[in-house]
């Protein structure tokens, strides 16, 4: 034992330890840097922000900077248009080598449902019933009805949908509802190239009064003379008034 450690103290045991020591410093070094020249180590890019960038878009820009791409799955948002990228991995910004894959989620069509029954419903129930299924109020007009706020009638795109239909969740629906003028209003007659008892007549289907009776230019025979003007008149801006409205009319030869 004695002559190990006289052996540790002697100069040829030094000079191998030294040789030794600088031997596996110089080897752990050439791993350390061939590692990093093999792997590029400290080169790389940023990943670009892709969220909420069309998918096409977003390939080009992975494309021109040398990375490859994969959409890993699609979601349905309803207020995001089909094929818009809602997530990324690597996020923005992440230092990435070249040909490293990004990894994308992406927006799809909205799936179908089936439509609800609302005919005969009132506005505030449709709303309620529409927003279940996550479907959107488009536009609302009125026809004359006797019911008040109550739809119609529904249609999707331009066409009448009915219960149980086929539609995009996240569509729009138009509405027609009533007015609750539908008892209380009736359609103007056109009382043009009537004579006076006719006109009396049309007036009494309609619910409607005569009124001011005038003449224009020289009648000598009032029985035989024609309604040249009526007011109000039929415009594209009124088509109905109430029940009892008074109709003046204008006869001449």
């Amino acid at each position: 034992m004695s002559k190990f450690f006289d052996y540790l103290k002697t100069r040829t045991f030094r000079k191998n330890l030294i040789i030794a020591a600088i031997s596996i410093t110089a080897f752990l070094l050439i791993i350390f840097y061939s590692l990093g020249f093999y792997t590029h180590h400290g080169e790389g890019m940023p990943v670009p922000k892709l969220k909420g960038l069309t998918v096409e878009r977003a390939i080009e820009l992975l494309e021109a900077g040398g990375l490859r791409y994969q959409i890993n799955d699609s979601v349905y948002l309803i207020d995001k248009a089909p094929g818009i990228v809602v997530e990324q991995d690597p996020d923005p910004n992440t230092n990435v080598k070249a040909n490293r894959t990004i990894y994308l989620i992406i927006t799809r069509d909205a799936p179908n449902i089936k439509f609800p029954d609302i005919a005969g419903k009132t506005y505030l129930e449709v709303r309620s019933i529409l927003n279940n299924y996550q479907l959107k109020i488009g536009d609302t007009s009125y026809v004359s009805d006797v019911a008040r706020d109550v739809i119609i009638s529904s249609s999707f795109g331009g066409n009448t949908i009915t219960k149980g239909q086929q539609v995009p969740k996240g569509s729009k629906i138009d509405l027609i509802l009533g007015d609750g003028l539908g008892a209380s209003e009736v359609d103007i007659p056109n009382l043009l190239g009537l004579n006076l008892s006719e006109a009396r007549l049309s007036l009494l289907g309609s619910s409607l009064v005569l009124g001011q009776v005038t003449y224009e230019g020289v009648v000598r025979d009032s029985v035989s003379a024609r309604i040249i003007r009526q007011f109000p008149a039929i415009s594209d801006t009124l088509s109905k008034v109430s029940i009892g409205t008074q109709i003046d009319v204008v006869l001449g030869n």
